[in-house]
């Protein structure tokens, strides 16, 4: 699953494509329907694809440092190149991001021959588009917006897909909503020169390990990309409905943001600098806090809405026919208490991290660290969803009252730095209080680890992150046996971890959880055991999809990507785990 696709997109939208073939594109916003699905249907999912006839011989590479795919068909009679970006760059003092996408063929040696052929859809491919030609483009219709095919390949050929021989450049700009109005050779060139340029620099400008650079700044690119800048929003995925395994009905749509991402996602924009985007999710969240006096649930959608409602596709057949196809997510309905500690830990860094002085009053800081931790006081043994969103039950999860601890543990700092002793004092006693509760009914001294659930024995991946927070550290014998215990049970063939080990609403997990492995990998560092991290570490870099991208899951078997992709979480345990095992540069 995923393997071969490749992302671009310029922070209004990204889209997947495989050898030529546009697989996932929604307009206007990645949460919107699909333009382009076949991912999901091959019937009724649209085309937009670039056939090289005869071609035997296809690959895939990014341009280096940059989200540019190019594609490279050879076969007996020639061979061609393709280039498709979405267009970024800097203009008018802005970021120009437009909701196109740019597709250049460059004929590179013999007389290769092409097809293309353009259909979109939309409504989830339940609305069909008719067209029209001008001069110089197709127009289709019976869209929200007017979508246009701007091209120098014969009109004709696009209709009625027809071979065509690829003796010059050419260039196709699809667009949604404005069109292309300025001359499509040079414009489409000079676009990709400054969208090439733009991505350089940006790279440039954040910070890598001195070990791993390489799979640090794809991972880094793949970040960017899930930001919607418009509000700073991360997505946790690009795509819905991709099954976490054969089988599972786990088709979940991940087009939206998971505040129980959000503190480690900030922790990898700050490791690599990208202080620009730190900024805008903070305020993101920011305004989520303080928009419902501290009241949250776990995901919102890009524009900070608190509604999205699950739905299924029935007319969509669902990839490699796994069903059902879903719109919408449940989790928006869950009670998950962990995010308020997690909330606290995020930003917290608007009001402790000197770069941000002023921005916020110190009593405006307090008033909303004051109103997460009373919601941290209300829902502290409280059950609920857990970190994982089970649908059918609600216990007292160890990673909630986890997440508690660490959120009073920084509200401490917070109260401190802005010299309010009450608060301090209320925080630290909630602390204390949420960590005797995790030392008292979490930690099994029979199992030897936190437990996922009070009272109960099964394990949780999630809880790997005792280490990572600060509740286990290294000097405590339990952290020892914490760990080792978690990778002995949770592991499946070899070292890769499943998330936990109780059944749930859909049975039991089968599939490798990608994140999950990287959290392990920082806590054997973290005990001190670097080189075996790293030897997992180097292992878990090998299981890329071929272009450096990770899904949400690994089956176990063959090692194939599974799951939404690319997932979001999996690029930030990425990055954070080769911070924590780079050797450094001094």
């Amino acid at each position: 699953m995923a393997h071969g696709l490749g992302i671009i997109g310029n922070c209004s939208y990204s889209a997947l494509l495989d050898r030529g073939s546009v697989e996932w594109l929604c307009w206007p916003r990645p949460d919107s329907s699909f333009v382009f699905g076949p991912l999901l249907d091959r019937e009724r999912g649209g085309v937009n694809v670039v056939e090289g006839l005869g071609a035997d011989d296809v690959s895939q590479e990014y341009v280096e440092n940059t989200n540019v795919l190019k594609t490279t068909f050879r076969g007996p009679s020639g061979s061609f190149e393709l280039l498709d970006f979405a267009p970024r760059f800097a203009l008018y003092d802005r970021h120009f991001k437009p909701l196109m996408l740019v597709r250049i063929l460059r004929r590179l040696d013999g007389e290769p021959r092409v097809r293309l052929r353009c259909r979109p859809v939309y409504d989830y491919g339940a609305t069909e588009t008719r067209s029209w030609h001008g001069s110089n483009h197709i127009q289709y219709t019976d869209l929200p917006a007017p979508v246009r095919l701007t091209t120098n390949v014969p009109l004709a050929y696009v209709e009625e897909e027809r071979p065509f021989l690829v003796e010059r450049d050419h260039h196709i700009v699809l667009t949604w909503g404005e069109p292309l109005e300025t001359g499509l050779e040079e414009t489409a060139e000079r676009f990709l020169e400054r969208t090439i340029d733009y991505w350089r620099r940006w790279v440039k400008g954040t910070r890598t390990p001195r070990d791993y650079q390489r799979e640090v700044i794809r991972s880094a690119l793949v970040l960017k990309l899930h930001q919607y800048e418009d509000t700073g929003a991360l997505l946790a995925a690009t795509t819905t409905s991709l099954p976490e395994h054969p089988g599972s009905g786990r088709t979940w749509d991940y087009r939206y943001c998971w505040l129980r991402d959000a503190y480690f996602t900030l922790n990898a924009l700050e490791r690599l600098g990208s202080n620009d985007e730190m900024e805008r999710f903070l305020v993101y969240l920011r305004n989520l806090a303080e928009e419902r006096a501290g009241e949250l649930q776990p995901v919102y959608t890009i524009s900070g809405s608190a509604s999205a409602p699950e739905w299924e596709v029935p007319h969509l057949a669902g990839y490699r026919g796994e069903q059902p196809v879903r719109v919408g997510n449940q989790a928006f309905e869950h009670v998950q208490n962990d995010v308020y500690g997690e909330m606290i830990l995020a930003v917290s860094r608007l009001f402790l991290d000197a770069r941000f002085a002023g921005d916020i009053a110190p009593r405006t800081a307090l008033g909303l660290v004051g109103k997460l931790l009373e919601q941290i006081e209300r829902r502290l043994e409280e059950p609920d969803a857990g970190p994982w969103e089970l649908r059918g039950t609600r216990k007292l999860h160890g990673f909630s009252l986890l997440a508690h601890w660490a959120g009073a543990q920084r509200a401490v700092e917070v109260a401190h730095a802005l010299d309010d002793a009450a608060l301090a004092a209320r925080a630290n006693a909630l602390m204390e209080q949420a960590g005797r509760i995790l030392d008292e009914r979490f930690w099994d001294e029979e199992v030897g680890a936190l437990t996922q659930a009070a009272g109960e024995k099964h394990l949780d991946a999630v809880m790997l992150l005792a280490v990572q927070l600060g509740f286990l550290e290294a000097g405590d014998p339990r952290a020892e046996r914490h760990v080792h215990t978690i990778q002995r049970t949770l592991r499946i063939n070899g070292d890769l971890l499943k998330r936990y080990s109780a059944p749930d609403d859909f049975g039991r997990p089968v599939a490798a959880f990608t994140v999950c492995s990287f959290w392990l990998t920082e806590a054997l560092a973290l005990l001190g055991r670097s080189e075996e991290g790293r030897g997992l570490f180097d292992h878990l870099l090998t299981l890329h999809n071929g272009l450096g991208l990770y899904s949400e899951d690994i089956l176990p078997e063959t090692k194939e990507q599974s799951g939404n992709f690319p997932q979001t979480y999996s690029h930030v345990g990425l990055i954070n785990a080769a911070f924590r095992l780079s050797r450094r540069w001094e």
